[in-house]
């Protein structure tokens, strides 16, 4: 978390538009720091990041994105045993500007988090002679009951920017959260997605809270 919000610096806000191009107030081309930094800051606080040191297989890792006018940072909460991963909770904090419907909005951040954890840990597509092996979902997993997040906790951040999307920015986040988490709690970097195929090799020839780092 300290490292992300001193990359940040001062607030201020970003136009990543070429100097040729800048003309108007476009916010889809402008990121406000300030938004970030507070998105950081509460979810942060929500997760008890401070108070919660890793430990025995088990701790958070953070991330921050923006996409669709949307600022989104997740903490994600790991336990890696033997090469098992288990994610007990997960805590989004999220700045969409005006929120009309607050249920609709949480209940797309619950579900992200469950695509977003599907994604990191076994999603993959995959070709054999010139196809694409994976059809469906009886071949494109996604995370069961015992896989996905047993918790998740939305916050909202007020803000009085325009209704901003809320479908997809609450996936990007959680595959570098949980990564981090995973360093964290076990000292080794993962390197290369789904997560569990080097979960997979840890089971097969490390001890407990090791995972292969050679990929």
């Amino acid at each position: 978390m300290e490292y992300l919000l001193e990359l940040l610096g001062n607030d201020r806000k970003i136009d990543t538009r070429p100097p040729n191009a800048r003309k108007g107030d476009d916010p889809f081309d402008i990121i406000d720091t300030t938004r970030l930094r507070r998105v950081i800051q509460t979810v942060a606080d929500q997760s008890g990041w401070a108070k919660k040191k890793p430990g025995n297989g088990r701790a958070l890792g953070i991330a921050v994105h923006r996409s669709f006018y949307t600022y989104v940072a997740a903490v994600v909460e790991v336990e890696v045993d033997k090469g098992k991963l288990r994610i007990p909770r997960v805590d989004v904090a999220l700045d969409t500007g005006l929120v009309v419907h607050p249920d609709r909005v949480r209940s797309q951040f619950e579900g992200a988090s469950v695509f977003g954890a599907t994604i990191a840990m076994m999603g993959e597509v995959t070709a054999a002679n010139g196809r694409i092996q994976q059809s469906n979902f009886n071949n494109y997993p996604v995370a069961r009951i015992n896989e996905a997040p047993m918790a998740t906790h939305v916050h909202i951040v007020g803000g009085d920017a325009p209704p901003a999307g809320v479908g997809e920015p609450g996936v990007p986040p959680m595959a570098p959260a949980v990564c981090n988490a995973i360093f964290a709690a076990t000292g080794k970097r993962i390197r290369e997605l789904p997560i569990k195929k080097q979960l997979a090799q840890a089971r097969r020839g490390a001890g407990s809270h090791k995972i292969d780092s050679r990929t």
